[in-house]
């Protein structure tokens, strides 16, 4: 199946729906925390699970409306690869760390389990992928590195950071460092794993 059939735009406007809900709970969870729509608007900013929904709900809304820029084979599988490290790194490094309830926990079912899962079979199934290219992993790890930069930046700045594994003052730089390079090493590795998926289901009759 192609990415401009009927069928793929309803599941694009589907995902995207969630993520966009997802995204729109969590907004109101963190409004009602911090008191502030500004604020709660910085502290979501903070996230890099945040940040991916976001692209997620963007790119989706892009494609289920018929865009044509949204198509790329090379950022739906950024967005592929990105979204699916959402779950994997929250599920072995995040998971039940906080206690949620109502509207947090919900939002945080669908930004880390719902949409995660989504992304990579709507790709699977719709995406063109006989474009893809060995070296599109490192053209990808500059998101991951940017927001690594900015993130740690952010710490720096106001002592509050994302993620316990990037909380300097706590775990120490050089721990922070490592379990950061850990990241972006399998996260070129999944990516090369991905483009050669791509480029065999492209050879073998998939979606190209």
């Amino acid at each position: 199946m192609r990415i401009e059939t009927a069928s793929a735009r309803v599941a694009a406007g589907l995902i995207a729906l969630l993520a966009w809900i997802g995204l729109a709970v969590q907004f109101v969870a963190v409004t009602a925390q911090v008191g502030s729509v500004t604020e709660a608007v910085w502290v979501m900013l903070r996230y890099f699970t945040v940040l991916t929904n976001l692209l997620a709900a963007l790119v989706l809304t892009g494609l289920a409306v018929g865009q044509s820029a949204f198509r790329s084979p090379r950022l739906l599988g950024l967005l592929t690869l990105s979204i699916l490290f959402v779950g994997v790194v929250y599920a072995v490094l995040l998971r039940g760390l906080l206690e949620l309830s109502g509207g947090a926990l919900f939002a945080d079912a669908v930004m880390h389990y719902v949409v995660p899962s989504l992304v990579p079979v709507f790709w699977l199934l719709f995406a063109p992928k006989g474009a893809l290219r060995w070296h599109d992993p490192v053209i990808w790890a500059v998101y991951p590195v940017a927001y690594f930069v900015y993130a740690l930046a952010r710490g720096a700045s106001d002592g509050k950071y994302p993620y316990p594994f990037m909380d300097i003052p706590v775990v120490g730089l050089p721990s922070a460092l490592a379990t950061v390079a850990i990241i972006l090493i399998l996260y070129l590795a999944a990516g090369l794993v991905l483009v050669g998926l791509g480029r065999w289901m492209g050879r073998s009759g998939g979606v190209s």
